[in-house]
């Protein structure tokens, strides 16, 4: 494992506007001065949260993944983040993790919010994923996934690094502010939640409050309210020392887990 940089950008996000969003995106990201491994952007970045597919909807070589290559290329990094995506007549909240060269791997969010009907538009991702980036070993999960601690869970010490996707309402801030931490404590990892800001077109209101909290809970970011664009540094060693002084996860339960 190296240090890696990872770059969070907390957007402020146009209503199922995906130019605008693409434009948008690209001007800010046009401020980044610095090397970085990872830009991590909200759950449908180029949209909003909507279950508008017919209006939303991309194939897999539609014009946010030549976007997300455009960029990846352009910052030589991995882009990551979620879009509508259609496969044959099924449409899944996919999340994409784009590398510099085009090649790519994406996850299907597994738990569709039921509250606000994505269940019923949405078929449920049924595996998890886990990537490599300089060493670590990162699960990409989305939004309400954080609600479910035995899909999060670090199981047999799986990944290193855990990333949540989210439009989380400011309605249940409160709910995100606890998860993530105990995720990171729990899973004794890196936990990273990217959130939106702004009112969406269902005047349902986002304040942010991205942050990446270490595997003892330490915060090395949080920020809300504002569109923010932030990178910061993650350390192995940091990682290795908190799980060599308190090494835990050797005496969590072992268990599988049925597909729906």
């Amino acid at each position: 494992m190296e240090p890696v940089k990872i770059t969070i950008f907390q957007a402020y996000l146009f209503w199922e506007n995906v130019e605008k969003n693409l434009n948008n995106l690209s001007l800010r990201l046009s401020a980044l001065k610095e090397k970085t491994d990872l830009i991590l952007l909200p759950e449908m970045f180029n949209t909003g949260f909507t279950t508008n597919v017919e209006k939303c909807a991309e194939k897999m070589d539609g014009a946010t993944m030549h976007w997300m290559y455009e960029h990846a290329k352009a910052y030589n990094c991995v882009i990551a983040g979620t879009l509508i995506i259609e496969e044959e007549g099924r449409y899944y909240n996919r999340f994409i993790w784009m590398s510099s060269d085009g090649s790519f791997v994406h996850y299907d969010k597994r738990h569709l919010f039921g509250m606000a009907g994505e269940n019923e538009v949405f078929t449920p991702g049924n595996s998890r994923i886990v990537l490599n980036l300089k060493g670590w070993r990162v699960c990409p999960m989305v939004c309400y996934d954080l609600r479910f601690p035995v899909w999060s869970r670090n199981l047999r010490n799986a990944y290193d690094l855990l990333v949540y996707t989210a439009c989380w309402p400011d309605k249940r801030s409160a709910h995100w502010r606890a998860l993530i931490p105990a995720r990171a404590i729990e899973n004794q990892a890196y936990v990273i939640g990217v959130n939106r800001v702004g009112y969406d077109g269902n005047e349902i209101y986002y304040s942010g409050g991205s942050m990446c909290i270490s595997p003892v809970g330490d915060v090395v970011y949080y920020k809300p309210e504002d569109e923010d664009l932030y990178t910061f540094t993650l350390n192995p060693a940091d990682l290795v020392k908190a799980r060599e002084q308190f090494p835990f996860l050797a005496d969590a339960d072992d268990f599988s887990i049925k597909n729906h």
